[in-house]
C-alpha cells in the first residue's frame, strides 16, 4: 500500500510539473472578415494606383517589404516598431520611430499583419475599416477628427524588435 500511494505521488508530482504554466496572455484574433463593400474600397485604392498586394482572408490587403529573419511575434509579443499610417488621400494621422506596443491590444489590422513578418521586416498594411476603428472618429485630444469613421488605414510597419 505505501508503495502503491509513493508511486502514485511521484506520478502525481511529476504529472503536474509537465503541465504548461498560464502566461497570463488572454489575447485573442477576434477572427473578423471586412465585408465585401469595405474589401471593394481598398481594391480600388490598390488598383487605382497600381499596386501589387496579396489579400489575407480578413479581407484585409499587403505587401511584405522585407520579410525579416527569425521568428515572429505572437498576440502576446511586446513588439518594437517604427510606423506611420495614413489615409487614402495621403493623410498621414499618426507616426513614430520607436513604439513599444503588446501586439494583442492593437487593432485587428495590425494583430493579423504584424506576425506576417518577422524581426527586422517590414510591411505594408491596407486595412479596412472593420479591422480598423470601424465607423466611429477618432479624436485627437481637442476634439478634431484624425480618422474619419470608415476610413481605410494604410500602414507601414518595420517590426525592430519584440519579446
Amino acid at each position: 500500500m505505501r508503495l502503491l500511494s509513493a508511486v502514485l505521488l511521484f506520478l502525481s508530482v511529476f504529472a503536474t510539473s509537465c503541465i504548461k504554466s498560464d502566461t497570463g496572455c488572454s489575447y485573442k484574433l477576434a477572427n473578423k472578415v471586412a465585408p465585401s463593400s469595405e474589401e471593394q474600397a481598398v481594391l480600388n485604392y490598390i488598383t487605382t494606383n497600381s499596386i501589387t498586394a496579396t489579400k489575407h482572408g480578413s479581407n484585409m490587403y499587403y505587401e511584405i517589404l522585407n520579410p525579416g529573419s527569425g521568428s515572429s511575434p505572437t498576440l502576446c509579443s511586446s513588439v518594437l516598431i517604427k510606423y506611420s499610417g495614413k489615409l487614402t488621400n495621403g493623410t498621414v494621422f499618426d507616426s513614430q520611430n520607436s513604439a513599444v506596443f503588446v501586439l494583442g491590444s492593437l487593432i485587428e489590422g495590425w494583430k493579423i499583419g504584424v506576425p506576417l513578418v518577422k524581426k527586422g521586416g517590414q510591411i505594408r498594411l491596407y486595412i479596412p475599416p472593420t479591422l480598423g476603428y470601424g465607423t466611429t472618429d477618432v479624436k485627437d485630444g481637442n476634439g478634431n477628427i484624425i480618422i474619419p469613421g470608415g476610413s481605410v488605414l494604410i500602414f507601414d510597419i518595420t517590426l525592430t524588435d519584440f519579446q
